[in-house]
């Protein structure tokens, strides 16, 4: 049993640009002088911005078209006005921080480890795995919000399915196929690249079962996933669920040390964001969709501040 392919499909093309991300990220480090990395990044940097948002906008542009075609348009409660603004979406991270603070982290990484002794080639490769890290993050991360969002503004949408990519960790597999309501917020760990499926009265996806994943696997995915400890547990017959703490090392972008998941991303007094929350009385900061969820009493007032913060138009 799997998602429908248009839901493996979408998850597939959002994992390319995720990669694509990072791999620009990567041959762009490459470029930094070990010897001025603040110097030599910052110039590269505007050059990842443009890149990483770019990839951004991509992801959160493909969700409308991507719903429409696995629900069609025809929903009579949803009115024409609620649709998905994806350049909201770009050029800030999961976590509500400027896209271009996040991708100039590494650099900070390296330049601490250096400072405090460690060799500049390890400081550099760690830089390095953190800007892969970063950019596939913010890209997964975008797209991600945009499917939610293109949910919660479908009256239809009652709920969501987990989609685990493929290869995906021990943490990501226990809970592929779980069923979730539309405003909970989505597990995830760094490169994570896991999606949702909608569900509604009509269409009910089928679930995948992560045991049945973890029998399709070969004996070196098993080791590569679980450890040689747990590979040959699982092959005597230990229960998955009790093998894997699913929860480790994962969040939901809301709960990353953040009172209020919020950026200021979008709301000068030219930004679409701020023109709203000024009309509504409100000013800075705005919030992000995940904290939109945890906070809105019921789904009507979700859909009223995805409106004011200019995540739908």
């Amino acid at each position: 049993m799997s998602p429908s392919p248009l839901a493996l499909a979408h998850q597939a093309a959002r994992e390319r640009l995720a990669q694509a991300a990072g791999r620009a990220a990567v041959r762009l480090w490459r470029q930094t002088d070990p010897q001025d990395v603040r110097g030599s990044w910052l110039p590269l940097l505007a050059r990842l911005l443009v890149i990483v948002s770019g990839a951004q906008l991509a992801a959160a542009e493909s969700t409308e078209p991507w719903l429409t075609r696995l629900l069609g348009d025809e929903d009579p409660e949803r009115p024409d006005a609620d649709r998905l603004n994806p350049q909201m979406l770009a050029g800030v991270s999961g976590e509500g921080l400027p896209l271009a603070d996040v991708l100039a982290a590494p650099m900070w990484a390296a330049f601490r480890m250096v400072t405090a002794g460690a060799p500049v080639a390890q400081a550099m490769a760690r830089g390095q795995a953190l800007i892969d890290i970063v950019a596939r993050t913010a890209v997964a991360d975008a797209g991600r919000a945009a499917d939610q969002v293109g949910m919660v503004t479908r009256p239809s949408v009652t709920a969501y399915i987990r989609v685990t990519e493929s290869g995906a960790c021990s943490r990501c597999l226990i809970l592929a196929g779980k069923e979730y309501g539309t405003s909970t917020g989505f597990l995830r760990h760094p490169r994570c690249q896991c999606g949702m499926e909608p569900v509604t009265r009509d269409h009910r996806p089928a679930a995948q079962d992560p045991r049945k994943l973890v029998d399709a696997m070969s004996d070196a995915q098993r080791r590569r996933t679980f450890g040689e400890a747990g590979a040959k547990a699982l092959a005597e017959g230990a229960d998955l669920g009790l093998l894997v703490n699913a929860r480790r090392g994962m969040a939901t972008a809301t709960v990353f040390g953040r009172k209020v998941l919020s950026t200021t991303e979008g709301t000068t007094s030219r930004g679409i964001a701020g023109k709203r929350q000024r009309a509504a009385g409100g000013r800075t900061p705005r919030l992000m969709p995940e904290e939109i969820f945890r906070l809105a009493d019921n789904r009507a007032h979700a859909v009223r501040l995805l409106r004011q913060h200019a995540y739908i138009f």
